[in-house]
């Protein structure tokens, strides 16, 4: 396993929409272990293949933040939400590829999510909660959409700026 660098917005492949998987390989299989291990030295609670640059339909997640708690990891091949509820919910997101910026973001409350998983098969589970939040914000990164593409366009704009000039003094590090 390996750290992989995270892209930072604004990068246009954070916009492309993902490609699915065709089959499971060992390719793929090291792609979502290097993706956990990215997502736990971030330290973040959803990784999507595009943040690393690759753009396969495959995300990983572990919404588990207590340390002492047993980690709950899950790899999602091709997920697409099945169904949502007309309830929603509203969290202060972040994202990897947006460090240390925060907003509001209302989305469905609970989810039911297929995907195929590590061993072939396909899997389908209902999620709420933070969990429920993370993986329509991961799927959201496999259609090349973001956070703040939620957000009002000056308020988008202004974290925009943020990046750029964060990538800019990155740069020169």
């Amino acid at each position: 396993m390996s750290l992989r660098p995270i892209l930072i917005h604004p990068d246009p492949r954070l916009k492309k929409v993902a490609t699915p998987v065709a089959q499971v390989t060992d390719d793929i299989r090291r792609l979502a272990d290097d993706m956990l291990e990215t997502m736990y030295d971030a330290p973040g609670i959803g990784l999507a293949a595009p943040q690393v640059g690759v753009m396969d339909r495959l995300l990983v997640m572990d919404c588990i933040k207590d340390p002492e708690a047993t980690p709950e990891p899950m790899v999602l091949i091709n997920p697409e939400v099945t169904e949502t509820s007309e309830e929603t919910n509203v969290y202060e997101e972040g994202c990897l590829s947006i460090p240390e910026q925060f907003a509001d973001v209302e989305r469905p409350a609970e989810v039911t999510v297929k995907w195929l998983g590590l061993d072939g098969q396909t899997h389908s589970e209902h999620f709420d909660g933070l969990w429920a939040t993370c993986v329509q914000h991961e799927i959201d990164h496999l259609n090349g959409k973001l956070f703040i593409d939620y957000l009002k366009p000056l308020r988008r704009q202004m974290i925009t700026r943020r990046m750029v000039k964060l990538k800019r003094e990155k740069a020169r590090a």
